[in-house]
């Protein structure tokens, strides 16, 4: 099967992007035609492989740990597309390997929806695995948020070698205690930062109720001490470090210390010792991926994309990007990848938003958030259900002002596309 499997592989991969077919149809095809693909092919790495979950962040803390890795002389296979099941990993690797099946790679480091990961590990223990947090979100699919954790505790118990916790969820955090083998590492923020990172409870909790104690925390590996405008504060190895930051968000800001830990734990078990002030050059030079945070150029000004998935998300989003001097919009949709529960949006505060108002509201669900600015007292200036005509009417109303849109993921492809026609775009490919 193998040396027909490859060459097959290949040539529907080539076929479905002439076409303008969806990336993950060729991993479809070999998993098919071959189910042992993929685990035989990412056996051969050296260091193996490093799952990256979590419920928000997990394509920008790839991109950034890939981007580490890369900096110490490593050579990394990560599924780029952003597809982040097994058929999307395995579409990838077509893209990689060569036509008798072999990969020249380090390492992998992989993307994988919390669920999906879950048939992965089966198939692929990894070596490495991090994982990130566990909010509200697609709880259509997933039923509950402690099943969530369960899946990640399951990511975490096929783990060979080391597991990166996030030491401020709780839900996260507890895993450890189910670990019999991995080594455990942490990252976490400092106490002043706390409260900005509240976890799926404390949201959830009636103001003026009391504050659980907190159990005592352990020691992370790589602690986020300080946010600014355009650098940040990390302490490791006893000592604290300043690097400027292209990122922005506190929460990717954060989550670059999850990626500042798995990446130390990778490069250093190579025995060769870490360059950790090429680590900080390749963190400050890391750009936001596709839709979070990405900064793009329209008539002249910029236009962000800020990705939304749930409460805590779109909160930290909003903190992270404020509203003044910007032309807002907002872009929701209900779609199977966006998650069909849209209520979690009644439990995001959208007063900062009050002053200037969003200019524009599209997306499926566009009266939802509608209804929902309303008893925000948040002034709308016009509400279109269809994303195309509602992006160029957008752009055409706030001309000379910089622009920033906040989307649901299908949103997001969709205005990326539409940006293609008019401005620069990076090809996700």
């Amino acid at each position: 099967m193998l040396y027909f499997s490859v060459p097959l592989g290949k040539l529907v991969r080539r076929v479905s992007r002439l076409r303008g077919g969806g990336s993950a149809l060729p991993g479809l095809v070999v998993e098919k035609i071959d189910p042992g693909f993929m685990q035989r092919t990412l056996s051969t790495l050296p260091l193996g492989v490093a799952v990256v979950s979590g419920t928000n962040g997990k394509t920008t803390t790839t991109k950034m740990v890939v981007e580490l890795l890369e900096s110490q002389g490593l050579k990394v296979f990560t599924n780029r597309t952003g597809s982040n099941f097994t058929r999307g990993v395995a579409a990838a690797l077509l893209g990689e390997v060569d036509w008798r099946g072999r990969l020249d790679a380090d390492v992998a480091v992989l993307e994988l929806d919390e669920a999906h990961a879950v048939h992965f590990v089966n198939k692929v223990p990894p070596r490495y695995s991090l994982l990130l947090n566990v909010l509200r979100d697609q709880l259509d699919r997933f039923g509950e948020i402690d099943k969530t954790a369960e899946l990640l505790q399951h990511i975490a118990a096929k783990t060979t070698g080391t597991v990166v916790l996030n030491r401020e969820d709780p839900r996260v955090a507890r895993i450890a205690a189910t670990l019999d083998g991995p080594e455990v590492l942490y990252f976490g923020l400092d106490d002043s930062l706390l409260s900005t990172f509240p976890n799926d409870d404390d949201m959830r909790a009636a103001p003026g109720s009391p504050v659980p104690a907190a159990p005592a925390r352990p020691a992370a590996d790589v602690v986020l001490r300080r946010v600014g405008v355009d650098d940040a504060d990390f302490e490791y190895d006893g000592g604290t470090v300043t690097t400027a930051m292209k990122l922005r968000g506190v929460y990717n800001i954060f989550n670059a210390a999850a990626a500042l830990t798995l990446a130390r734990a990778i490069s250093g078990a190579r025995g060769t010792g870490t360059d950790q002030a090429g680590l900080l050059t390749a963190l400050s030079q890391v750009a936001p991926a596709f839709g979070r945070g990405e900064s793009l150029v329209v008539d002249g000004l910029p236009l962000e994309l800020v990705l939304v998935k749930n409460p805590s998300g779109f909160r930290l989003g909003l903190k992270s990007f404020p509203a003044a001097g910007y032309a807002t919009m907002i872009a929701i949709n209900d779609n199977y990848a966006d998650g069909r529960d849209m209520s979690w949006l009644w439990d995001v505060e959208f007063d900062t938003l009050r002053d200037g108002g969003v200019d524009q509201l599209t997306g499926s669900r566009a009266y939802d958030m509608a209804l929902r600015l309303q008893y925000d007292d948040v002034a709308i200036g016009a509400v279109d259900t269809e994303i195309a005509p509602a992006l160029a009417a957008f752009i055409r109303g706030a001309q000379g002002k910089p622009k920033r849109v906040f989307c649901t993921y299908t949103a997001m492809l969709a205005i990326r596309r539409e940006l293609s026609k008019i401005t620069t775009v990076e090809v996700v490919s």
